[in-house]
């Protein structure tokens, strides 16, 4: 009597499936065509004596181009705070349940976000070919109280500021406006309720819970005013940018001058993204939980 021995056959579910990777040889060759870019570049950086390095270090901690750095960062300071305190102000005039007050705001956001900012800079400091004089009384003819020369008022400083500031105002307003819309209309009901007053509740509930809206572009606007305010050496102010020109035109060492500017706002940058990730961490902490 002969027994047939029945092999066990595996079932699906206990066979071993191996995953084959797709392979990518276009991904390699764009790496490797990266990298060889990458090593050119710096062996052309290294051999070609136009770079000039030393006329480069040697002016990268110079007397000059250091007060030019301070200027530009003061200046930087002063419009950035001052742009995000009135962007703040018109993004609630903007919300305002008054027409005219929102449709204000509007008109303000609209004219300051679609001239260039170069424009601005040079009406502001020519401001005195259209008003003489800057008069302070009784409006529509009325008697004078005081009246200031124009030309004495509007310094290239205080036209760089005023530029810079009010252009900035225009961006952050829509940046607020954005964190305060990112708001539940459940909170705002909730402080009604509560009876809070308008400007309470935007202030102890609004703007705190905005912020993690607010912060990242508000971390980019102030890089971006870092670069920006070099447009305010055409109104012959010294900061970084003007004070290395002022150099190269003794000199004539344009390219080492340039590279030297560059150097310190790629440092400023760096600095100013490190510390802005920082804080966007610290207000998302709590997003997840």
């Amino acid at each position: 009597m002969m027994t047939a021995q029945v092999q066990d056959t595996p079932r699906t579910d206990e066979l071993e499936i191996r995953a084959i990777p797709p392979k990518h040889p276009w991904r390699w060759a764009a790496a490797a065509v990266v990298v060889l870019l990458a090593a050119m570049l710096v062996y052309s950086m290294l051999t070609n004596p136009r770079y000039q390095w030393n006329v480069v270090f040697s002016w990268l901690l110079a007397r000059t181009i250091l007060r030019g750095l301070l200027l530009t960062l003061a200046l930087t300071a002063v419009s950035m705070l001052t742009g995000i305190v009135l962007g703040i102000v018109f993004a609630v005039l903007r919300g305002s349940p008054n027409r005219l007050l929102s449709g204000a705001a509007g008109v303000y956001i609209w004219f300051f976000r679609g001239t260039p900012l170069l424009v601005q800079l040079v009406f502001w400091f020519n401001l005195s070919a259209l008003y003489p004089r800057i008069v302070v009384g009784v409006p529509f003819g009325g008697p004078e109280l005081t009246a200031l020369n124009a030309n004495a008022l509007i310094s290239p400083m205080t036209a760089a500021f005023l530029g810079l500031a009010l252009n900035e105002a225009a961006y952050m307003a829509e940046i607020v406006r954005a964190g305060i819309v990112s708001v539940p209309a459940g909170q705002l009901q909730a402080a009604s309720a509560l009876g809070f007053t308008r400007m309470t509740t935007m202030r102890r509930i609004v703007l705190p819970q905005a912020m993690r809206v607010i912060i990242p572009p508000t971390g980019n606007q102030t890089i971006s005013m870092l670069k920006t305010s070099s447009l305010v050496s055409v109104l012959a102010i010294p900061e970084l940018l003007y004070s290395a020109q002022i150099v190269y035109a003794r000199t004539f060492q344009t390219i080492p001058l340039l590279i030297v500017v560059s150097i310190w706002y790629l440092a400023l940058t760096s600095f100013l993204t490190v510390a802005q990730g920082r804080i966007e961490r610290r207000f998302s902490a709590g997003e997840g939980t």
